[in-house]
């Protein structure tokens, strides 16, 4: 149960009351925001609490027990406060938001309701909606390795141990060129490259409006002898410019073939190719079968 301040606790006691709310965002770069559904400025835990963005509580969802709770907050994107650039860039993610009950008369008495995760933000026109989760949701995140047949590390990463950047031909810089402003980007100077070579890499800027972002590359293909489109996974988002420089990091799809004929990394393969399947695991023992623990796919 929380408990309120006492002077917040004897103002909701009254017949007339003036309170709003609250939310301080703490983002993990850092940065610290303050919004408010009031008509004004409050200063609230040391945060100023700003109302042009128009924050504005949405549904909100309130379990007994250790369930993972969800409610919503919505507002306007603003270059000064929330931005479509921040949003896009991944700003947000995972950032700690606390709500308060506030008596805008006495703002030095706000009382901490509850703590959430920033979710899932979606955009709606010139708006967004940020889903909140409780801290209790984290306990419904998967823990632990799935048993699969392909490998489940990050491509670089420490358990793949490949150094994409340290080896020659995996990565390639160049500029943008051009795109649809939807999911596909073309780049120059990227130089001809084995057939399907960045399939499943990540795209990297290097400046501009985009510098420092990443983003997924589904498909790469060249259109012609010297520009390269790339297909994104997810949409483009806030557009880089013309000239904006990048790098292009060669892909893996996951596989052991992959992993042995691209990488020459299979020794850090770190997936299960030799697990049987259903249908192994199903079917009859027969008197001709091989159990000497070998792998059973060849």
């Amino acid at each position: 149960m929380r408990t309120l301040h006492p002077d917040l606790q004897t103002h909701l006691e009254n017949d007339a009351t003036t309170v709003c709310l609250a939310w301080i965002v703490r983002r993990t770069d850092g940065a610290s925001l303050g919004f408010t559904d009031h008509d004004r400025p409050l200063m609230i835990a040391g945060t100023l609490c700003e109302p042009q963005t128009g924050f504005t509580a949405g549904a909100a969802e309130a379990s007994m027990g250790l369930g993972g709770d969800i409610s919503d907050v919505s507002g306007a994107l603003s270059s000064s406060a929330v931005s479509e650039t921040d949003i896009e860039r991944g700003a947000y993610d995972g950032a700690d938001v606390a709500l308060y009950l506030v008596n805008w008369e006495a703002p030095e008495t706000a009382s901490l309701l509850r703590r959430f995760h920033v979710g899932e933000i979606t955009r709606e026109g010139r708006a967004f909606r940020v889903e909140l989760r409780s801290l209790s949701a984290t306990l419904d995140q998967p823990r632990g390795r799935f048993f699969t047949r392909h490998c489940d590390a990050g491509l670089g990463d420490a358990r793949c141990g490949f150094e994409l950047s340290a080896t020659p031909g995996y990565s390639a810089s160049g500029t943008v060129s051009g795109g649809d402003g939807a999911r596909s980007i073309d780049l120059a100077g990227i130089g001809v490259h084995p057939d399907r070579w960045f399939d499943h890499g990540v795209l990297r800027f290097d400046g501009g409006v985009r510098a420092g972002d990443m983003l997924s590359v589904s498909a790469a293909s060249l259109s012609d002898a010297s520009i390269m489109r790339i297909l994104l996974r997810e949409p483009v988002g806030v557009s880089p410019a013309t000239g904006d420089p990048v790098t292009l990091f060669a892909g893996c799809d996951k596989t052991f073939a992959t992993c042995k004929a691209k990488f020459s990394n299979q020794l850090n393969f770190q997936g299960f190719p030799h697990m049987p399947g259903d249908d192994r695991a199903l079917s009859y023992v027969h008197s001709d079968a091989v159990f000497d623990g070998g792998p059973l796919v060849p």
